[in-house]
């Protein structure tokens, strides 16, 4: 019995063994995940020190490129809105821009740019409407006009043989186009009351007033304007019958009646005008012709009974006439004696719109006491630079 002590003795340690080993186990765990946990720590304060350091550098050498115009823009608009609610102009006076479209070196009297974001909303609206603006050429100058050169003629080309003397070829006509920039205003005006609501949207109010104003002047000059003070519109130069068209004048077809559409096949000038432009210029051709004008057009029919007029398959899209995109602009004559209801013609190759991208802005709060008249104002203008792209058609027997 002594010896099964002995032996029970000696055989308590070997059942304690597993519990020291799991004990010991842990405690290994624990001094691995101990260190595990300053090595993460060590890395996130070097990760810290690193965005640390990388943030100073960003304040000391600046913004990234892309975030820039935000920064530039945004105290340009708080001051202008300041401006415009308040009168106060020491926000723009100060302000110091290094983009020069948004420079601010405006007189006082002369009134301040209007903030880029509005600027641009109101040349949205320009073009978005249905003004020649929306189908003609428009550039952008810093001057007060803007010269086009036009080659009127080709260059001279000939045949020529090994041992023969080469002919002397024509030279071509330069002409030159200067279109003179003119001064279009806007002059809404708002109550002092509205404009100290702070829910007011005053920017957004005045970017439609102006735009909707400019867009009315702009639509009758680029169709009637006579060069006075005003751009020159498509309707001013001579207009001759095209078989006698030259140079500096617009070539016509008659409706072949003498105030209306002829009464039988009256689809035929239409017919005819369309193929009195030259092929060249009829890939990006449009009609141009007012809403009473559209209204007799498009009752019109070949002589299999259907009708030349189709309505936009889309939203946004332009009906067409004989296939090309009708503009319906209020501004073209009516359809009566001797006038010109309709224009066709590649309107991008024709007339050019030249205009200054600044738009200015001036706060009058005197002159219309209790409300507060702004003056608005921007530079613009246009003219026929290829006569050879647009033909009218003329209510005339012939």
């Amino acid at each position: 019995m002594t010896e099964t002590k002995a032996r029970a003795g000696e055989a308590m340690p070997q059942a304690q063994t597993p519990a020291a080993e799991a004990k010991a186990a842990m405690t290994g765990f624990l001094t691995e995940f101990n260190r595990f946990q300053d090595e993460v720590k060590s890395t996130l304060k070097h990760q810290e020190e690193r965005l640390t350091m990388l943030n100073a550098k960003t304040m000391s050498y600046g913004r990234p490129a892309l975030s820039a115009r935000a920064e530039v823009e945004a105290p340009h608009q708080k001051a202008f809105n300041a401006y415009l609610r308040t009168g106060d102009d020491d926000g723009l006076r100060g302000l110091s821009l290094e983009s020069k479209a948004l420079s601010t070196a405006v007189a006082a009297d002369g009134g301040y740019l209007i903030d880029p974001q509005t600027a641009d909303r109101i040349r949205s609206m320009l073009f978005a409407t249905s003004s020649l603006r929306s189908i003609a050429n428009v550039v952008q100058v810093d001057a007060s006009s803007f010269d086009v050169i036009v080659d009127r003629s080709e260059v001279g080309s000939g045949w020529a043989t090994e041992t023969g003397a080469t002919t002397e070829t024509a030279t071509p006509v330069i002409e030159r186009i200067s279109i003179k920039l003119h001064e279009l205003a806007a002059m809404p005006k708002a109550s002092q009351r509205l404009l100290d609501d702070s829910a007011f949207d005053v920017e957004g109010w005045l970017a439609e007033k102006i735009a909707t104003r400019f867009i009315r002047a702009e639509a009758a000059a680029f169709i009637n304007g006579d060069g006075v003070d005003k751009p020159k519109g498509i309707l001013l130069p001579a207009k001759v019958a095209n078989a006698s068209w030259t140079w500096g004048s617009l070539g016509y077809i008659p409706t072949g009646a003498a105030a209306d559409f002829a009464t039988t096949n009256a689809v035929d000038c239409i017919v005819n005008l369309v193929y009195a432009l030259g092929a060249d210029y009829r890939a990006n051709a449009a009609f141009v012709m007012n809403s009473k004008t559209v209204g007799a057009v498009r009752k019109m029919k070949d002589a299999d009974g259907r009708f030349m007029w189709s309505d936009g398959l889309a939203a946004n899209e332009p009906a067409r006439l004989m296939g090309y995109p009708v503009l319906v602009s209020e501004d073209m004559p009516d359809v009566g004696a001797n006038t010109y209801p309709i224009a066709f013609g590649d309107f991008r190759a024709a007339y050019t719109i030249a205009e200054r991208p600044d738009l200015r802005i001036l706060r009058d709060p005197f002159s219309a006491k209790p409300n507060v008249l702004f003056y608005a104002n921007k530079r613009v203008g246009g003219d026929i630079t290829d006569y050879s792209a647009i033909k009218l058609l003329k209510v005339a027997v012939s």
